[in-house]
């Protein structure tokens, strides 16, 4: 009970404080720029959630940190897997995200004027356009994260792959870097309220290069993707 409450006490708190943040850097138009109030706002919400639960982020694996723009293509287990990979990807990569998650009081509000990208995956126009708002995003210098299965697996199984991802770091000209976390699964499956203590680990692969490649290229793509998340310890139906 002790545990349950210090959880749900600091993730409202954060929620609306980093939310505040966020929105309040928006309506004074202070621009998104790497460690800036949006990325401050990001990891202050999720270093707080993590901390309360009393979790660890571990990054491990052979790729390393980017310097540059990348789309980060990641599994996507449980719901502690977001402010995981936040803490571990430093800046802070702007998340492609379901459109459901805007209707979250303060946090979709907040995460809307972070530069964060909500898609509709019930539309194919309109998933386009967002796939185009985040290349336009990666090309001015921000990475992107996406989950490849465009949900969170029920038992922490790898599932088929949305084509989404490959098209975004193709119209970004960038490359692919898959990215496992391991451990979250564990601590707070789908359908749970209070995480468990424990170590999330987040491994890094190497980059899966793009150039050249056109849209008939977004299935190739998708399989090596596929491969390198299972030899990087991805646990695959």
């Amino acid at each position: 009970m002790i545990q349950t409450v210090r959880w749900l006490g600091a993730a409202v708190s954060a929620t609306l404080r980093e939310g505040a943040r966020a929105i309040g850097s928006s309506w004074r138009n202070i621009p998104d720029t790497p460690g800036g109030p949006y990325d401050r706002a990001a990891f202050g919400w999720s270093s707080s959630l993590l901390r309360a639960a009393r979790i660890t982020v571990r990054v491990e694996g052979p790729g390393v940190l980017r310097d540059r723009p990348v789309v980060y293509v990641a599994n996507h287990i449980s719901l502690l897997d977001i402010p995981a990979l936040v803490v571990g990807l430093p800046p802070v990569p702007k998340f492609v995200m379901k459109k459901e998650l805007l209707k979250v009081p303060i946090f979709g509000r907040a995460a809307r004027a972070a530069g964060h990208i909500a898609i509709d995956r019930g539309n194919r126009g309109a998933a386009f356009a967002a796939y185009d708002e985040a290349a336009g995003i990666v090309r001015r210098g921000r990475s992107a994260l996406v989950f490849a299965e465009g949900t969170r697996s029920r038992n922490g199984k790898l599932l088929p792959f949305k084509k989404g991802p490959f098209v975004l770091a193709i119209a970004a000209h960038v490359p692919l870097v898959p990215v496992v976390v391991m451990g979250s699964y564990d601590l707070m499956p789908k359908l749970t309220l209070v995480p468990r203590p424990g170590e999330i680990v987040l491994r890094i692969g190497e980059d899966i290069p793009t150039e050249g490649c056109s849209y008939d290229d977004r299935d190739g793509l998708s399989e090596l993707a596929r491969r390198a998340m299972i030899t990087l310890g991805a646990d695959a139906t």
